[in-house]
């Protein structure tokens, strides 16, 4: 059964329930389908704008009706069958909540979390878990504005480094205007890749979780993302020109150290995802989520309206 919801405001009473709606004067529509949602192989998450809960659309049919759960959260992200919710904390204060959840976005443990809600990733086998939050600030767009708190999770040890910021960085001197965001774990549950910002530079780091140790590869890069083969990093740069657009998307071989600008030009503020090892995917505010090959070839392709904080449910 498929619903085409008018809503301002949508109540998802569980997974498979009918949607109800308002009606507002700035109306948006999605075609929303019944039925549960899972972290099933094949599924495009994301983060429905409508309603603020978690959404699925097959990857095959992304532009489709979407399955909405009743989970809220400001970023999802999913891997090894497992999910990442990062949201705002009940109460007056400003706060977050991680909550980790299984295949049927049931709650299996929560850590609550200072700041405002920005980044969450997990490692390939769902192990290892990252999540970022302003502390101070809303934009990454000036340094000297903001202030961010970045931590790593080990399900399987729960080791918890609550702020990565005392990461021992070789060749540096670890300050207090030091920053940490947007991290990126490899295959090994011990490796990632992060940005680093002091000095009002930024730069990709290589960290090791385990050693708390960390070293950087490059200046001029923000909110990596690993592909899938592990041997790239998606990143954005910042770029000269207009100030609405300042970053650009690319794409940095680690072997060869050579960067590729990619076809989208629009400012991307986000920590992009891999749809594949040719394609990645992120969140372009207000305008749902988008697709631009990683080759720098091709032109951007929207996949999905009204939505942010795509992933990519594989197990």
């Amino acid at each position: 059964m498929r619903v085409l919801i008018v809503i301002a405001a949508v109540i998802a009473l569980g997974a498979g329930a009918t949607a109800y709606a308002l009606r507002a004067p700035a109306e948006i529509s999605v075609a929303v389908e019944q039925g549960p949602v899972e972290l099933s192989s094949g599924r495009l998450m994301f983060v429905d704008e409508v309603s603020g809960k978690v959404a699925s659309v097959p990857l095959t049919a992304p532009s489709g009706p979407r399955r909405v759960s009743s989970l809220s959260c400001k970023r999802f992200f999913t891997a090894g069958g497992q999910g990442l919710c990062l949201a705002d904390a009940s109460g007056p204060l400003p706060g977050s909540t991680a909550v980790f959840v299984d295949r049927g976005l049931a709650e299996r443990r929560r850590v609550e979390v200072d700041g405002v809600p920005n980044r969450a990733k997990l490692s390939p086998d769902g192990r290892m878990a990252s999540w970022t939050t302003f502390v101070t600030g809303d934009s990454y767009a000036q340094a000297g504005t903001f202030s961010t708190r970045t931590a790593i999770f080990d399900q399987q040890t729960e080791a918890y480094a609550s702020n990565i910021e005392g990461t021992s960085v070789a060749g540096m001197k670890t300050v207090n205007d030091m920053n940490w965001w947007g991290v990126t774990f490899a295959p090994d549950d011990r490796t990632y890749y992060a940005t680093m910002s002091t000095a009002g530079k930024t730069y990709l780091v290589q960290g090791d979780a385990v050693d708390e140790s960390a070293k950087t590869l490059r200046e001029n890069a923000e909110c990596p993302s690993l592909s899938p083969d592990g041997k790239r990093v998606a990143f954005k740069k910042r770029v000269p020109g207009d100030g609405a657009r300042p970053w650009r998307q690319h794409v940095l071989d680690l072997t060869t150290m050579v960067e590729t600008p990619l076809a989208e030009t629009r400012g991307i503020d986000d920590q992009v995802v891999w749809l594949d090892d040719d394609t990645i995917a992120y969140g372009l505010p207000g305008e749902g989520i988008w697709a631009v090959q990683a080759n720098g070839e091709g032109a951007p392709r929207q996949l999905v309206p009204h939505a942010s904080s795509p992933s990519v449910a594989l197990g």
